[in-house]
């Protein structure tokens, strides 16, 4: 059992009155510090802080009389005290790692407090799966907090995954200790038409007290919006303008502005405050996602509020936007969020607020990292083998099952339906594009930055291909990139411009067990080994980050520009979010929440 597990309140708060009051001496006091209070918006020089037992016992101008011979004086000597950083919304499997590297990887950065949606290993594992991640999230020195998954599979009718759950299964995690309500209700459509197992869901959440994720994801402000708000859900973080983020507010949503690795939507959002001046209260800073690379190099949520800061937030508002806020919205502002008493001790000492200069991150009273550097004692988490194993092709794949045939009569060139990646955002483009015909297969046209792409089934050993076309990536020569990351379903997902490659790369990653790697000219550029359920690795985050960089610089080389290309390819499956995706069942109008045919 985690050693850093916090004591309930009504068990200590008999000594954090004791210790305010000076019957009793506090574990931890922080002198001459700038205390910045998220709840009056203020900057309060020369203040000291008392914590005891994990908690916040004292924040007042002299904690003299709450230190004894045992208690740890730390000298803030005019630096800012202010909350731990909270992440609202994010998937741990995006960082390619397990909760245990995650937290090691951003506590150093500020982040104490996370809300992570592991519908990622739910569509491999199911409820297994999310315990896995659930009992994981326990052990560790900050906050993690999971929201049950509402989506798997994310569209039914539109694609089939590795399992399947329902209001029964939700209604049985959230009597479990960690679950702090339904992840984001992806099925926009059905929310919208009282689908029986959205409103089932919804209602279990409901009657449980706990907090009803959202996601919607289409640019429709009309009729299907106020339905989909009508429904339940109580956050939305797929917004892209600033119109998105008022209507959001408007309705009495929270709006989560997002700021990760690949999508970059607050800088159009904020403007919703810097222009309009709506209320900061209801809006929500959180990354949806980053991979290991941007958390080793660039940082985690303090990246995310210096680019707040940058748009033209005042410090303080961007900080509550990633604490109080986010705190109140999840029902836990008498936990975290806050430095003021009764609360759990996280905190930051930062020597510049607007540049959020972290020098010393604590947790629960406990000093996590200086100086950007790890303290705290995070042992690995050992996942059974029950959770891995989990990549099943059926047979091996040839280059054959990577090409298009054309139907009966076509000429020399064939007009198709092609996907457009769209750089920094999540959602794609539905484009056309007239492609050449050669012995009755449509040929990728890599002059015109279209190659294919291919979803290879993977949860039922099926053998099943289904094939279409992409444009974006820009790559030249032969090439491919294969992943088992393949948000929602997590089949497999290959681009490439060579079909040679693209059977080598997928057959890989049935040998590793799952992952990403990238080959070119018939040889293995990249890989990352995710053995965990095909999207997690078992190996430290700095290894992995490593990894990652290699893959990055082996799609440049294959003359790929975009900012996070394996991000991209990582959502291409995703056929909840517009305009035009792949599944396991063919090419999806998430538009139209309809199966097209490839040919136009």
């Amino acid at each position: 059992m985690s050693t850093y597990r916090p004591e309930p309140f009504d068990t200590v708060a008999s000594q954090l009155v004791d210790v305010a009051m000076g019957r009793a001496a506090a574990d931890l006091v922080v002198r001459d510090a700038r205390w910045v209070n998220v709840h009056s918006g203020e900057i309060i020089p020369a203040t000291d802080i008392a914590v005891k037992a994990g908690r916040f016992a004292y924040c007042g101008p002299d904690a003299a009389h709450t230190i004894g011979d045992e208690t740890c004086v730390v000298d803030a000597a005019g630096r800012y005290v202010m909350p731990g950083l909270c992440d609202a919304h994010m998937h741990v499997e995006s960082g390619m790692v397990t909760v245990t590297e995650f937290c090691r990887a951003v506590i150093p950065h500020g982040t104490t407090s996370m809300f992570i949606d592991p519908h990622e290993i739910a569509n491999v594992l199911g409820l297994p799966g999310i315990r896995l991640m659930h009992d994981e999230a326990l052990e560790q020195p900050v906050n993690v907090w999971v929201q049950m998954p509402s989506c798997v599979p994310s569209a039914p009718g539109l694609e089939e995954g590795g399992a399947i759950l329902g209001p029964a299964e939700v209604a049985e995690a959230m009597g479990w200790p960690a679950i702090i309500g339904l992840g984001e209700v992806m099925n926009f459509p059905g929310v919208a038409a009282n689908d029986a197992t959205m409103v089932g869901e919804i209602a279990a959440t409901r009657r449980a007290g706990k907090t009803v994720g959202g996601h919607y994801a289409s640019p429709d402000l009309g009729r299907a919006f106020h339905g989909y708000v009508a429904g339940g859900p109580e956050d939305d973080h797929e917004g892209t303008r600033m119109e998105d983020a008022a209507a959001r507010v408007r309705q009495g949503m929270k709006a989560m502005l997002r700021l990760g690795s690949a999508w970059y939507d607050v800088a159009a959002q904020v403007r919703a405050i810097t222009e309009m001046g709506l209320d900061s209260r209801h809006f929500i800073l959180c990354t949806d996602d980053c991979h290991s690379g941007t958390l080793v190099r660039d940082g985690h949520m303090d990246r995310v509020v210096r680019h707040a800061i940058s748009q033209g937030l005042k410090p303080m508002t961007a900080i509550q936007m990633a604490t109080i806020n986010t705190a109140e919205h999840f029902k836990l502002e008498r936990e975290i969020g806050s430095v003021t008493p009764g609360r759990r001790a996280d905190f930051l000492i930062v020597s510049d607020l607007a540049e959020l200069t972290i020098d010393e991150v604590y947790g629960r009273g406990v000093r996590l990292a200086a100086d950007g550097g790890l303290e705290a004692d995070m042992p690995a988490y050992a996942y059974p083998a029950t959770a891995k194993d989990t990549v099943k092709l059926g047979r091996p794949l040839v280059p054959e099952d990577f090409r298009v045939a054309v139907p009966a009569g076509a000429g020399d060139t064939a007009k198709v339906r092609v996907i457009g990646v769209v750089e920094n955002q999540a959602p794609t483009r539905a484009l056309t594009a007239t492609v050449s015909v050669a012995g009755g297969v449509a040929m990728p046209d890599v002059a015109g930055d279209v190659c294919r792409i291919a979803l290879v089934e993977r949860h039922r050993a099926s053998g099943e291909v289904v094939n279409g076309f992409v444009s974006g990536f820009g790559y030249k020569g032969r090439c491919a990139m294969a992943s088992t990351v393949a948000h929602d379903s997590h089949h497999m997902i290959v681009v490439g411009t060579s079909e040679e490659d693209m059977a080598l790369a997928a057959n890989r990653l049935g040998e590793v067990g799952g992952g990403v790697t990238f080959f070119a000219d018939g040889e293995e550029k990249a890989l990352i080994e995710m053995p965990i359920a095909g999207l997690m690795s078992d190996e430290r985050a700095e290894i992995v980050a490593a990894k990652a960089d290699r893959l990055i610089e082996a799609m440049r080389e294959a003359s790929c520009t975009l900012n996070n290309a394996y991000m991209q390819h990582s959502l291409l499956a995703l056929v909840v979010i517009p305009a035009l995706r792949i599944s396991d069942k063919g090419i999806v109008d998430v538009d139209k929440f309809e199966l097209v045919d490839l040919f136009v």
